[in-house]
């Protein structure tokens, strides 16, 4: 990124302006009058889905023409909303929910907008992460967002054991249809840490579930849930031998699982199926074949 200076609001303008603007999660009384305001004003307003955005437009009775900007054509429209900002014209980026620029492509539109000088201005509003954390009662500060976790077990596992030994909260979105797979994936790797579930944010049927992920994998079998999920789990503690465990090379892992009473061969699958390692590779390693 080449350095600039951006002055938001001073000096003249020769191009329009690229406003990232929030939208509610649930509640449409969540909307902030500077939002409404930058949406009246604008010349052009790029919906991750027209029709959701139409909903909000339609309640608050703003008229300004919508233009698709998703995940499967971004790189097409770019270019062309580029054009359309140094041309003088402004822009207000929304997703379907919340900020936009995390889980959607706007962030590839903020780049293309800084790489031709043209003002980037974010809104501040709603967003699901930071809203859900503040209430979980977890520790708040230090935290770690991370969105969308990956599907295939194999994956989320190894990406789990990569962050074993962060101290920090850590916070991610899911399906309601996958929650009880990563719970159960989660506790396998950071044991059975406290969590809290949250589900449905600003809408009428909002809950948190906390408890340890043992305790609320149990809630999920007698009370199955619906909506929109996230999960914040706690970091890890100050646990020197854990810390240890997650750092160490994977021979010396299975070294300590033998030390505490484990057969070669088990600890070695189990350490392989803990970091996506190849179970193979691993036993030859270990007895040096």
């Amino acid at each position: 990124m080449t350095f600039n200076i951006q002055r938001s609001f001073k000096g003249v303008k020769t191009s329009g302006t690229l406003y990232l603007v929030p939208t509610p999660i649930g509640n449409m009384q969540d909307m902030t009058l500077r939002s409404l305001e930058t949406l009246k004003n604008v010349d052009l307003i790029c919906s991750e889905d027209t029709r959701n955005t139409l909903r909000l437009l339609n309640h608050f009775e703003i008229k300004v023409p919508q233009e698709s900007f998703h995940e499967h054509n971004s790189q097409e429209k770019i270019p062309k909303l580029v054009e359309f900002l140094r041309s003088g014209k402004s822009i207000a980026q929304v997703s379907d929910a919340g900020m936009p620029s995390i889980s959607d492509p706007g962030h590839d539109l903020v780049l293309a907008a800084i790489a031709q000088q043209i003002d980037v201005v974010a809104l501040p509003g709603a967003s699901a992460g930071i809203t859900a954390l503040i209430a979980s009662g977890l520790v708040a500060q230090p935290h770690i967002f991370y969105g969308f976790l990956p599907r295939k077990k194999g994956e989320q596992r190894k990406f789990f054991t990569s962050k074993l030994a962060y101290p920090e909260t850590q916070i991610f979105y899911e399906s309601p249809f996958r929650v009880a797979d990563t719970l159960a994936n989660m506790q396998e790797v950071y044991g059975d840490r406290p969590v809290v579930l949250v589900r449905e944010l600003t809408k009428i049927y909002e809950e948190y579930r906390r408890g340890k992920i043992s305790e609320v994998l149990d809630s999920l079998t007698e009370q199955p849930i619906k909506g929109e999920c996230l999960i914040i789990v706690a970091g890890a503690c100050e646990d020197v031998a854990l810390i240890e465990q997650a750092e160490s090379s994977p021979l010396e892992a299975v070294q300590n699982l033998i030390a505490t009473g484990a057969k070669p061969n088990v600890a070695i699958k189990q350490i392989a199926k803990e970091r996506g390692l190849n179970r193979q590779e691993l036993y030859a390693q270990f007895h040096e074949l």
